[in-house]
């Protein structure tokens, strides 16, 4: 099997970073180091500039604890000073990657091309493109970036659970540090709602709290010598030992050996368990969901095999949660699909849309043909003495027409991406940001096609040249096209998943579709129904109330809160039916694409660039609400 055929996964912990190299027939192996299934995160930098890993970098730490790093994977714009020297921390953390990467190519048998880093959900695109920079740093292939606890889900499926789409998890990721994420199961994959993090809640804190109750000596986490580095390798041999004996003897420096059993172990974590159960449940409430929407909370990472974990989130949430086998790897092997019997093979679950979300569809795609059929059908032809020939056509109804079938395929972009992914042999479109990404260009590209086909159609059932009819039909839903590009690449790059699912941000506005779509309906047939004196004046009517229809349905597109929608349709409503007539029925229907190219800007704003971070009541200061701190691959 050739080497550019596998794929390597790495999670890069703050404590230890794991790496799994998986072929396409559902092999798949974890990587050794130094004897050890993970890499210890701890570099060293020695005087001449070798960078250390793994257990060499322990091993210095005893002559230079000046130069050790235990944990240097930190935030982007965070510059470290050693021993006087300031060091950039990309170079620290792509000593790590570079050294999993020379072990992958040794397994593999040469280069491996198709790599993927774990991420904390709750990073941000600063954070993520800092950790491309490490992998380029590392001599390592373009990385695709999966989020831990998607990882998570997706091994979960592939090693035999049962989730219907819709279904609700939680995972909670405890290693080095703790992050807590509530995911739903879209049709596209899997959609993180909400994410709580602690970076002071883990393994690492567990050690603090171990070695102090050893040593007798609260402060000797935050002395700055080689006892300090030596009493935490003891800590955390006696801690992982503790797992298979009830007891375990821990050497300490200049000092006698202990005894550590099971008990110390259990009051030393209870207190930062305690809060790992608190974040859970916070998450399980900023998801806006109940702990019985659930269908299973998951426990991984370094420190998620500890019993009293469970026992802990039993009694905050009143569900028992489930500890993953070998919790330390099931975010690397989800990410390079290692549990899959065949990943490269796998049926992509193409699913039929709920109600709520086809009528979402519908709405406006029956909206766009009714307008496109009625701007036809009324459309007035003129001619002089046979000679010059004309057509009085609503230009307006052929806009929103076009604006209606583009808003209709990009509420239909996550089923796109997943009819693509099913048929395409590219790795890339099968991750959950790629299949989005996909879809949403596909939308695109057939919402234009369509709304291009409406103008070539009119134009040749009128006989005029097409010119004007694609600059009605087009330009108009130009920047609402620029808007869904954007999410596109927000997608693909995988940034951040918006509140609610891909899903819930692709689907249009019905209720402003509705009344917008009624209203210019109205307005067409006030302008060329037949005048009968006895229906002049309803006919008239019509049209005024159309135009506040048309009104009312542009500020629903622009506000939200139904104060502030009272109060704007008011004025805007009399405006637009106050200036209805042939000569305004073209810029109410650009004003109204305007309007959706509003909305869907603020979308992007809000719910992707700027998601509102609200901390749930009862919250800390402590916990991080919506950003991830770094959660490790083990404690």
């Amino acid at each position: 099997m050739q080497a550019g055929e596998a794929r390597l996964a790495i999670d890069c912990g703050n404590a230890s970073t794991i790496g799994v190299l998986a072929w396409p027939d559902g092999n798949s192996s974890t990587l050794s180091f130094d004897g050890a299934p993970h890499l210890p995160s701890a570099v060293h930098l020695s005087a001449d500039g070798e960078v250390r890993t793994g257990q060499r970098a322990w091993q210095a730490a005893a002559e230079h604890p000046e130069r050790f790093i235990p944990h240097p994977r930190r935030p982007a714009d965070d510059q470290l000073t050693i021993d006087g020297t300031s060091v950039d921390g990309v170079d620290l953390v792509a000593a790590t990657l570079r050294r999993v990467g020379t072990e992958a190519e040794r397994v593999a048998g040469g280069p491996v091309r198709d790599v993927r880093l774990v991420v904390p959900a709750g990073w941000g695109p600063r954070r993520r493109t800092w950790l491309r920079q490490v992998a380029h740093r590392a001599g390592l292939s373009q990385p695709r970036l999966v989020e831990a606890p998607v990882a998570v889900a997706e091994h979960l499926l592939a090693t035999g659970l049962q989730l219907q789409v819709g279904s609700f998890i939680a995972v909670c990721d405890v290693g080095a540090g703790a992050e807590v994420t509530v995911l739903r199961r879209g049709p596209a994959g899997f959609e993180v709602l909400a994410t709580l993090a602690d970076p002071d809640v883990g393994g690492i804190a567990i050690d603090h709290a171990l070695a102090a109750s050893l040593t007798g000596d609260v402060g000797l986490a935050d002395d700055d010598d080689a006892g300090r580095w030596m009493v935490a390798a003891s800590v955390q041999a006696a801690k992982e030992a503790l797992a298979q004996h009830p007891a375990v003897t821990v050497p300490l420096a200049d000092r006698p050996p202990v005894i550590m059993n099971g008990a110390m172990l259990d009051e030393a974590a209870r207190p930062v368990l305690q809060r790992v159960a608190q974040l859970t449940s916070e998450a399980i409430a900023a998801a806006e969901i109940s702990t019985n929407d659930l269908a299973g909370v998951y426990c991984v990472g370094g420190t998620a095999h500890l019993p009293q974990l469970q026992t802990l989130i039993t009694e905050h949430i009143g569900l028992t949660p489930t500890a993953v086998t070998e919790p330390a790897l099931a975010a690397a092997r989800g990410a390079a699909d290692a549990g899959a019997a065949n990943p490269a093979a796998a049926h992509v679950e193409v699913p039929v849309p709920p109600v709520r979300r086809a009528v979402a569809i519908a709405v406006p795609g029956f909206a766009s043909l009714a307008l496109i059929w009625q701007c036809l059908m009324t459309a007035e032809q003129h001619s002089a003495m046979s000679v010059h020939y004309w057509v009085t056509l609503n230009w307006g109804e052929l806009t929103m027409a076009a604006v209606f079938a583009l808003l209709a395929c990009l509420g239909a972009g996550t089923i796109l991406g997943s009819l693509v992914a099913a048929h395409s042999p590219t790795p890339d479109t099968r991750s959950e940001g790629g299949k989005v990404s996909v879809g949403i260009l596909t939308a695109v590209s057939l919402g234009l096609a369509i709304a291009g086909l409406y103008a070539v159609v009119a134009s040749q059932y009128l006989g005029q040249p097409v010119g004007a009819y694609l600059r009605w039909a087009l330009w108009p839903i130009t920047p609402t096209v620029l808007m869904a590009a954007a999410i596109a690449v927000v997608a693909a790059r995988q940034w951040r998943a918006p509140h609610g699912g891909w899903s819930a941000l692709l689907a249009p506005p019905t209720g402003s579709i509705t009344a917008a779509a009624l209203g210019m309906a109205m307005i067409q047939y006030s302008l060329t129904a037949d005048r009968w004196p006895h229906l002049v004046l309803w006919i008239d009517i019509a049209g005024r109330v159309g135009g506040l229809l048309l009104g009312v349905g542009v500020v629903m597109a622009l506000v939200t809160p139904l104060v502030f929608r009272l109060i704007l349709a008011a004025p805007l409503a009399v405006i637009t039916a106050a200036i209805v007539s042939r000569q305004s029925a073209g810029t109410l229907g650009v004003i109204y694409a305007l309007a959706i190219a509003v909305w869907w800007a603020a979308r992007l704003w809000t719910r992707v660039v700027r998601p509102a971070q609200t901390r749930p009541a009862g919250e800390p200061s402590t916990a991080r609400w919506g950003v991830a701190a770094p959660p490790g691959g083990g404690g």
